[in-house]
């Protein structure tokens, strides 16, 4: 039981964080554009 009272918070806390990262990404545009980087493979062009 005693270890609840670690866990629990330690949880709470984890969870907040991960919260904060996923936002502070979405923030900054990290997901604006997901098809962008896999067109841009295909299209990749080496000719001399």
């Amino acid at each position: 039981m005693e270890a609840l009272y670690l866990l629990v918070p330690l949880s709470i806390i984890t969870v907040g964080i991960a919260i904060w990262v996923f936002f502070g990404a979405s923030d900054s545009g990290q997901f604006d554009d997901l098809e962008g980087p896999a067109m841009r493979i295909l299209r990749d062009d080496d000719r001399a």
